[in-house]
């Protein structure tokens, strides 16, 4: 893979294949990434996952509508983060379509970024600071149209039609699994007060632009300070709903222990860390949000921490065709681990919703 990318891939954005580093960087399920360093620059490579976003052409032009808003923010300085821009192909476009051997972009690398992203936060500052910088991201993105975004996965955040995807696994069940994971495929066909409450709600809140995927470790840290320094991974920018968005904070910020552990009686939602969302996020977009898309908060941590882990148990169902796994069985332990803190959310209700009184 190095090799292809030194010689097939690199010349296409004005890259020498002599002298050049290729490494692997991150830890994303779904695409793959690279760090580029060569004498006189540095960038981040991805291959897009084509399986997953069958439109890569929609994604990179999204992500470029994002960039051009946000840096057009930074000039006027409304946006205080770094934007994390594209870089064109020396033929002057978004990324290079090779067909079967990948499509690929390139993306700005920030100097300063820190070389390890987090995975679980560990202190009430963390989630505040990162909360907060989410919350400005989608602040800063209040006025542009959302509209203008193609869905690169339609209906990424749709309850409904997950529960549906996973009811199809389990009636094929082609690789014999179901009863190794039948509680949790109950607990979920079990949720359908969860599903009415969401169809209350849905019609009444804004579509704005999200992110989609706030995860902990979509945020880059500078390395001098430690200080929030750029909001990263767009591929999933799209309109959508904030309760989302913030529902993905509360699922990657608040348990002690990282999404696949299988250390299931340590995963709980940290209640300082929850509050610490609440206030860093409310702090940023308080004053914007409607009272439905305040009162909806809550119902996407519930959500997001359910549909991931439904996510998750499709695709261990149906033999982890979408996610990358390193060992045998790990979807279902990140299924796991996902529903543990959704029922951990549940546990704590009465003293978990009272933080969104006191913000504000």
């Amino acid at each position: 893979m190095i090799d292809f990318i030194r010689q097939s891939v690199l010349p296409h954005f004005n890259i020498p294949a002599v002298g050049t580093s290729v490494s692997f960087l991150g830890n994303g399920h779904i695409n793959d990434t690279f760090l580029v360093r060569w004498h006189t620059g540095e960038l981040v490579l991805q291959k897009i996952n084509t399986d997953v976003f069958k439109t890569p052409d929609a994604l990179v032009k999204n992500s470029q509508k994002i960039a051009v808003h946000l840096v057009q923010k930074s000039a006027s300085d409304e946006y205080q983060l770094t934007v994390v821009e594209p870089l064109l192909t020396h033929d002057k476009r978004l990324a290079l379509d090779l067909g079967e051997l990948g499509f690929w972009r390139a993306i700005k690398y920030l100097a300063h970024s820190h070389s390890h992203s987090i995975d679980v936060v560990s202190c009430e500052e963390e989630a505040f600071a990162a909360a907060k910088a989410f919350g400005h991201f989608s602040f800063a993105l209040r006025d542009f149209d959302a509209t203008k975004l193609e869905d690169v996965i339609p209906q990424f955040h749709h309850l409904p039609n997950r529960i549906t995807q996973l009811q199809q696994a389990v009636d094929h069940d082609k690789l014999q699994r179901l009863e190794g994971c039948r509680p949790w495929v109950e607990l979920v066909f079990a949720q359908q007060s969860l599903l009415q409450e969401l169809a209350k709600l849905l019609p009444k809140l804004p579509l704005v632009t999200c992110h989609n995927d706030t995860k902990i470790n979509n945020m880059l840290y500078d390395k001098r300070d430690m200080s929030c320094l750029a909001i990263i991974d767009l591929d999933t920018c799209m309109k959508g709903h904030l309760m989302y968005d913030f529902g993905d904070m509360v699922r990657t910020f608040t348990s002690p222990e990282e999404e696949d552990s299988k250390a299931l009686d340590n995963v709980y939602v940290r209640e300082p860390i929850f509050a610490a969302i609440c206030h860093g996020y409310l702090s940023e977009l308080g004053s914007v949000l409607s009272e439905d898309e305040k009162q909806s908060l809550w119902l996407g941590a519930r959500v997001i921490c359910l549909m991931i882990g439904v996510r998750f148990l499709t695709d261990h169902l149906n033999g982890d065709v979408y996610f990358h796994i390193h060992h045998e069985n790990h979807n279902l332990e990140r299924a796991a681990n996902q529903f543990t803190l959704y029922q951990s959310l549940l546990a704590q209700e009465q003293v978990l919703t009272r933080y969104f009184n006191l913000v504000n």
